[in-house]
């Protein structure tokens, strides 16, 4: 059968993006369903193209946050967030989101983030993600995180460009 996937396949996988030294760059694909009815990337929409680069940075980087969720040790929350529009994104365009680590405190991270066209910023902006424990109480981040952030803002580039 045309397409079909086999047990001798390797299994697919959703792209997670990859690391060039401190930057991770992370695709997407605009669809019919991130648009407007003119065709332009709906404005909130950049915002969840930030989210999804920020939660698959931080799997690559060894950060479990399922882990500590299900453990009770708390999550993630956004407690300070810039964007700037510059440029539309329209549909079915690659872009590229690119996360830099800019700073690393105890309870607290925070990452600039912009989504690109080639080489044009279409939108670019920064974070700060705490850690707080299910009371909504910001607390330190699980053991090993704060280094895991430190080694990303250190790492130094490659000059491979290709993602997966």
């Amino acid at each position: 059968m045309r397409g079909s996937v086999t047990s001798a396949s390797p299994p697919l996988e959703p792209a997670s993006g990859r690391f060039d030294g401190p930057r991770h760059l992370f695709p997407i694909r605009v669809y019919f369903e991130d648009t407007d009815v003119s065709g332009v990337v709906y404005h909130a929409n950049y915002l969840r193209y930030m989210e999804r680069a920020r939660s698959d940075m931080l799997r690559l980087a060894g950060v479990d946050q399922r882990a500590a969720i299900e453990a009770g040790e708390g999550a993630w929350a956004i407690s300070a967030l810039t964007l700037k529009y510059r440029q539309p994104a329209r549909l079915d365009e690659a872009l590229i989101v690119e996360s830099i680590v800019t700073a690393v405190r105890g309870a607290s991270v925070d990452i600039m983030q912009r989504i690109m066209r080639d080489d044009t910023v279409l939108s670019d902006g920064s974070v700060t993600a705490a850690f707080v424990a299910p009371d909504g109480r910001a607390r330190r981040q699980p053991e090993g995180w704060a280094e895991k952030f430190r080694a990303i803002m250190q790492a130094q580039p490659s000059h491979q460009m290709e993602m997966n």
